[in-house]
């Protein structure tokens, strides 16, 4: 990656050692995953959805018992991702590991090169490629099958063409770095729909960084964007109903969701169990988020208005680090505005909040980069009239900075080594897990004839163990929109009848600890049903 970056003076130790940075974090990646990535509920789409292409059944939910209907609730390119390397002979499961081997390793490089063009500073974009591949929560994201890895390489890709494009037009006028950044960004939201978020980011930098032809800029910026989701979205509307399979209805987030986001903030600080629990129950973390946010957009605000009105240069602040700051409250905006209106399922994990994670890193080490960097200005006079209490804080802020580094350091590195033993040990993530592949009730719905109906609170389970299609039990209220199910009578009924006849099976699963599961409580309330197994706290029911 490191051709695509012109007029950029790097050393050879600074290329070289990003390069190791790379290197290790993907060969970290393939030794925590001996028994290959973690599975969650989203890794029966993504890997059902490649396996459909490969069989020529187009992207359709292979994992439903259904009749083969089209996806468009998930975006396709991790699908078609994966069904290109199954091309190769790979396993759509197979060759996602492979895939984010290469993604953590690329993402790890990009990043470096971002502190590099933020900060101007070699050290600091070795920091934060070092700050990246040492961070426990990143490497559970990348070891799992996930859409949020490929999100990540994406939206850094976007960002380092954005800021090329940006510089590269103060000298020669519109620059094809901003149609690549564009078409990177609808790459971006081909993964994962928050992709939004970037695009109206880059909008608003855009028309507030672009001191002349601003729409020319950004149309040629659409130009890149536009094409690739209008593909999509047409695709969706000759296939299916919907174009997101997403209405519009008001789902009000509940405090425990918001209480979850801040708990695993917390995991993403510390490595410490006492210091988690602290950070998160004392409040502390909730006032340091508002603190650093309202001091934040504050910043936004005064560059924004210099930008638009006086525009005085020496005041203009370093493109990526004022686009990255859109960007967080930008992505903030666009996850709250989903689950409020689109999809009430959504939670505040680790995977939600990795984009807000990459971001804040990247704050922090341009933060502590000017921290370290001595002031200058002025003349030796003018420096000695400035006040006591001022020139011992600037006396003192580059040690500060440094120590700020090695306890950050130190920290991430401490609690990747602990993860990093973990994952490679427990034998699996999710689903992938030794407890689901020697599961008592999934053996025996893996040996059942293939004309019994499986009903089941999670057919993804029951796809990525047996590699069998199962069905979902009727529901009185869509988890995904909120709103009552049409029908739920006559399926609830339907359900019923294959039960008591024998032709169906009804497989209930503790899932708390990989996510939740819905039906079990409708399920539950059958009388006449007769227990085939139960054990590990599943239970499958049926007709000897």
């Amino acid at each position: 990656m490191f051709f695509l970056i012109p007029n950029l003076t790097m050393s050879r130790l600074f290329y070289i050692s990003l390069s190791i940075l790379s290197i290790a974090a993907g060969f970290a990646l393939w030794y925590a995953t001996p028994s290959g990535l973690g599975l969650t509920n989203d890794s029966a789409a993504y890997i059902g959805g490649a396996r459909s292409l490969l069989a020529g059944t187009g992207y359709s939910d292979v994992w439903l018992d259904s009749d083969l209907e089209a996806v468009t609730h998930y975006p396709p390119l991790l699908s078609l991702t994966l069904s290109g390397i199954g091309l190769l002979g790979l396993d759509p499961y197979r060759g996602a590991r492979v895939l984010n081997v290469l993604l953590i390793a690329a993402n790890t490089g990009l990043i470096g090169l971002l502190g590099f063009r933020a900060t101007k500073s070699q050290m600091a974009g070795i920091f934060l490629a070092l700050l990246f591949a040492t961070n426990a929560q990143l490497l559970r994201i990348h070891a799992q099958v996930l859409s949020e890895p490929l999100f990540l390489f994406f939206s850094l890709l976007s960002f380092l063409f954005f800021d090329l494009g940006i510089k590269d037009e103060e000298r020669k006028g519109l620059s094809s770095f901003i149609f690549l950044a564009g078409l990177c960004t609808g790459l971006a939201f081909l993964t994962r729909y928050s992709g939004l978020a970037l695009i109206a980011t880059f909008l608003l930098a855009i028309f507030l960084l672009s001191h002349h032809s601003r729409l020319k800029r950004i149309a040629l910026f659409l130009a890149g964007v536009i094409p690739p989701i209008a593909i999509w979205f047409i695709r969706n509307s000759l296939v299916a109903d919907s174009a997101t399979n997403r209405v519009i209805q008001f789902n009000p987030i509940q405090i425990s969701n918001i209480r979850v986001g801040l708990f695993n903030f917390s995991q993403f600080i510390s490595p410490f169990p006492t210091w988690q629990d602290w950070l998160f129950k004392s409040g502390a973390l909730s006032v340091l988020l508002i603190t650093i946010g309202i001091f934040l957009l504050a910043w936004l605000v005064y560059h924004a208005w210099n930008l638009l009105f006086t525009r005085e240069i020496e005041k203009s602040p370093n493109p990526l680090t004022f686009t990255t700051a859109i960007y967080i409250f930008g992505y903030l905006c666009a996850v709250l505005f989903s689950m409020s209106f689109f999809d009430a399922s959504t939670k505040f994990q680790h995977r939600i909040l990795s984009p807000l994670y990459v971001s804040w890193m990247i704050l922090l080490v341009a933060v502590l980069q000017s921290l370290n960097t001595k002031d200058t200005k002025g003349t030796k006079e003018e420096q000695e009239k400035k006040s006591v209490f001022i020139r011992i804080i600037r006396q003192i802020r580059v040690p500060f900075a440094l120590t700020v580094v090695a306890a950050i350091l130190a920290l991430s590195t401490f609690n990747f080594q602990r993860s990093l033993a973990e994952l490679h040990e427990i034998d699996g993530l999710g689903y992938a897990s030794w407890r689901w592949r020697q599961m008592n009730v999934l053996a025996i719905i893996e040996d059942l004839p293939p004309d019994v109906a499986i009903y089941s609170n999670s057919p993804p389970a029951v796809y990525l163990v047996t590699g069998r299609a199962s069905r979902v039990i009727p529901t009185t209220i869509n988890p995904v929109s909120g709103l009552p199910r049409t029908g739920y009578e006559q399926s609830l009924a339907e359900m019923r009848e294959e039960l008591l006849a024998g032709r169906a099976v009804l497989a209930l699963f503790d899932t708390s600890d990989i996510e939740g599961a819905f039906g079990e409580e409708i399920a539950l309330q059958f009388d006449g049903l007769t227990l085939l197994e139960k054990s590990q706290g599943n239970v499958l029911y049926g007709k000897p």
